[in-house]
C-alpha cells in the first residue's frame, strides 16, 4: 500500500497514553510516522456536559483523545455517551478510512457500530486474569477475535493460548529500545532519590500490582538485610500498605520512561519477582530485554516467557522461594558479566521495536489491500 493513501488508525486502550512508556506507545509513535493516530482513552468523570479533550499532536506523533463524562451514570448510558464521542472525534477530525486498532475487547462496547477498513487487535495481556476485570471481557473479546482481520501477540504464552482462535495471529513479542537503555553501561548522574540508598542494590522498575510475589520480595529483604531492594513504578490495584516495609526496601514512585536508565545504571541485579498466578500466567515482561540492553544480570520467578528464552540462553536466573533467589542474586554478584552481556547483545540485535513495527506494518498494509470493509460508520449490532 503506498504510503500516501494510509488510513487513520483509532486506538482503544485499557491504559492512559501519559501512564507508562510500553508497548502500545512504542507501536503507535512508529505508526503515527506515516499515519494519523487517535488514542481514544478510557473516560474521566469530571461535572459538566459529556465532552471530548483532545490534545495536541504530541512529540511521538499521537493525537490523545480523553472523553469526559459526567459522575453517577449506569453502564447502558456511560456506552452510549461513549459512542456519541467517538462519532464526535471521527467527525472533528474528518476520519473517514481508519483502522481500528484494540488494546482492550471492552472498547466494543461503544465502537462495535463503526465499519473501518481493518480491524487489529494487538493482545499485550491476558486482561481477564487481572484483578478487577469486568466479568463479560471474554465474551467481548470472543466477538473481537470474530471482527478482527488480524491478530498480534506481545509473548508466546498468548500466541500459543489465541492461535487456535483466530485464523490470521502472529506472535510478535515486546520488543526493546537498545539504545536507550544501553546507556545504563555507562557512568550517569544518579537520580536523587537513589543516590543515598546503599549498595549492593537489587531493583524493579514497571507497575507493583497483583502480579508481585509480596512475599518473596519480604523473605529476600529479610534474608540479607544489608541488599536494599530498590522499586520504581506505581502502585496499582493493591494497597500501598499491604507492601512489605523494611529499612531495606526502597518504593520511589512512578519515574518516566526518558528516567529509567538512570535507576537502572545504579542497580546491581535487576528483579522480575512475580507470583505465579493467573495474573502473571501469560505476561511477557518487556523490561526483561530492557534490563539486558542495559547490562544488568536478571533474577526472575519461572514465568514461562522468561524461563524459555532467557532462562534457557542463560541471560536470566531462575528461582521461586526466596532461598533459591538469594543464591541466584549471590551467584551473580560474583560473575563475571562480560561473556553474558555478548550473549545477550547477540539475541537483543536480532529485535527492536523498529523490526517489530516494519512486521506489524506489513501484516497490517496485507490486511488492507484485501479491503474488505467499507469505510464507514453502520447500524450497532444488535
Amino acid at each position: 500500500m503506498s504510503p500516501k493513501r494510509r488510513p487513520d488508525v483509532v486506538c482503544f486502550s485499557h491504559l492512559r497514553w501519559s501512564f507508562v512508556f510500553q508497548r502500545p506507545q512504542h507501536l503507535l509513535s512508529r505508526c503515527a510516522r506515516t499515519r494519523r493516530v487517535f488514542f481514544f482513552e478510557e473516560p474521566m468523570w469530571s461535572d459538566g456536559p459529556p465532552r471530548i479533550e483532545a490534545a495536541p499532536v504530541d512529540r511521538h506523533g499521537v493525537r490523545v483523545v480523553t472523553p469526559h463524562l459526567p459522575p453517577g451514570l449506569d453502564d447502558a448510558r456511560i456506552h452510549a455517551l461513549q459512542r456519541d464521542l467517538v462519532d464526535d472525534m471521527l467527525d472533528r477530525f474528518g476520519i473517514d478510512d481508519h483502522v481500528l486498532w484494540y488494546y482492550t475487547p471492552m472498547a466494543l462496547l461503544f465502537s462495535r457500530h463503526l465499519a473501518a477498513s481493518a480491524v487489529v487487535y494487538d493482545c499485550m495481556d491476558e486482561l481477564s486474569a487481572f484483578a478487577g476485570a469486568p466479568p463479560a471481557l471474554k465474551h467481548h473479546e470472543a466477538e473481537l477475535l470474530r471482527r478482527a482481520d488480524v491478530v498480534f501477540t506481545g509473548g508466546r504464552s498468548l500466541y500459543e493460548s489465541k492461535r487456535a482462535l483466530h485464523a490470521n495471529v502472529h506472535l510478535l513479542p515486546s520488543s526493546v529500545d537498545i539504545a536507550h537503555f544501553a546507556a545504563a553501561r555507562r557512568p550517569l548522574a544518579p537520580p536523587v532519590d537513589q543516590a543515598t540508598i546503599p549498595g549492593p542494590r537489587l531493583g524493579y522498575f514497571g507497575v507493583i500490582d497483583e502480579r508481585m510475589d509480596l512475599d518473596l520480595i519480604a523473605g529476600v529483604a529479610a534474608a540479607r538485610p544489608e541488599w536494599h531492594l530498590v522499586f520504581v513504578g506505581p502502585v496499582l490495584k493493591i494497597e500501598p500498605a499491604s507492601l512489605p516495609r523494611a529499612p531495606n526496601i526502597h518504593y520511589l514512585g512512578k519515574k518516566t520512561y526518558e528516567e529509567l536508565p538512570a535507576y537502572l545504571a545504579g542497580w546491581d541485579v535487576a528483579l522480575l519477582p512475580f507470583a505465579r498466578n493467573e495474573a502473571t500466567r501469560f505476561i511477557s515482561p518487556t523490561k526483561t530485554p530492557e534490563y539486558l540492553a542495559g547490562g544488568k544480570p536478571v533474577v526472575s520467578t519461572s514465568i514461562r516467557d522468561v524461563v524459555r528464552p532467557y532462562g534457557e540462553l542463560g541471560l536470566a536466573r531462575i528461582a521461586d522461594t526466596a532461598g533459591d533467589f538469594v543464591a541466584a542474586v549471590e551467584a551473580y554478584l560474583a560473575d563475571d558479566h562480560a561473556a553474558r552481556l555478548s550473549r545477550a547483545d547477540a539475541l537483543l540485535a536480532q529485535g527492536s521495536w523498529d523490526a517489530t513495527w516494519s512486521k506489524i506494518e506489513k501484516l497490517l498494509d496485507g490486511v488492507l489491500m484485501v479491503g474488505r470493509r467499507p469505510a464507514a460508520r453502520q447500524g450497532a449490532d444488535v
